[in-house]
């Protein structure tokens, strides 16, 4: 027990971190800290415990058995002590402060900064951070007190509204089109380039819906950061997807097929039960409402 009253719970960040992560240069990217702090704070950690933690590798850290028994503990009163942040920043009556929001890289890049910065304009009290990021943001974690998504949230304790649905479609640079022609219908798709996902297979099983079949090597460009693949297919490496108003807005796009029956994505407006009766949170949350609804078409 002596032992563990000398034991900063901070380090059980960097325990967790690493132990997730492999190595410590990897962990130090990840918590945004240099790599001799974070090895000053494992060996802080296993001095507190008593133990070593790791066996190193060539490519990197592992638990040993001392870890092992001990990492389940460590996640247990890592997840209680971000509750308990999340709690106490709940609390917070003051609107001065900073709220950070997530939402996809094309949401990000393309719809959110005129929003972002209208929302400065009417509450300059308040600093905002945006997080781009297609994966999945942890809201009960504090890693963003914000998320917009395209899909239904599933986290528990989140307060989730739906704004609405923005529509999709194939799109393709009119100098792509004047090389290669303009499909007319299903039966000249085959003989175009598609610009596709690399690992996410998001785009093949929309195409399958649609009775287009096609693997992963039909597609010569391949990029799963969204925003990216928009690039790619403005460029005039093939035909792709994206959202219906983008398209259509971009200069030197032409839509493919505008009769086609494509899939609309579901926008939502998430925050943590916790946060959502904080003043500041609260606000931005109520603005980007107000401003995201008129970019849903239904």
């Amino acid at each position: 027990m002596d032992k563990l009253k000398t034991l900063d719970w901070s380090l059980l960040q960097a325990f967790t971190a690493v132990a997730e992560a492999g190595s410590l240069s990897a962990a130090a990217r990840a918590l945004g800290q240099s790599q001799p702090t974070l090895g000053r704070q494992v060996r802080a950690a296993e001095a507190a415990l008593g133990s070593s933690l790791f066996t190193r590798q060539p490519r990197g850290l592992v638990l040993n058995e001392a870890g092992l028994a001990l990492y389940p503990a460590a996640l247990e009163m890592q997840d209680a002590a971000r509750r308990l942040a999340l709690a106490a920043a709940g609390q917070s009556q003051s609107l001065k402060g900073t709220v950070r929001i997530t939402a996809s890289k094309v949401f990000s890049h393309y719809s959110l900064p005129p929003i972002l910065t209208g929302i400065r304009r009417a509450e300059p009290e308040i600093q905002l951070e945006l997080a781009p990021n297609d994966s999945t943001e942890n809201l009960l974690f504090r890693e963003a007190d914000i998320a917009i998504r395209m899909y239904r949230p599933t986290q528990e304790d989140v307060i989730a509204r739906k704004l609405g649905e923005i529509k999709t479609g194939l799109f393709a640079h009119k100098d792509y089109l004047k090389t290669r022609g303009t499909p007319k219908g299903f039966e000249d798709m085959a003989g175009h380039d598609f610009v596709g996902f690399d690992q996410n297979p998001l785009i093949i099983d929309s195409m399958q819906r649609l009775g287009i079949t096609r693997v992963r090597e039909d597609f010569a460009l391949r990029c799963d950061d969204q925003a990216t693949y928009w690039e790619l297919v403005k460029a005039g490496g093939g035909i792709g997807a994206t959202q219906l108003r983008l398209g259509q807005a971009t200069p030197g796009m032409v839509q493919v097929l505008p009769g086609l029956p494509m899939a609309t994505l579901p926008v939502w407006l998430v925050a943590a039960k916790a946060l959502r009766q904080t003043p500041r949170i609260r606000r931005v949350y109520d603005l980007l409402a107000k401003m995201v609804i008129p970019l849903c078409d239904a």
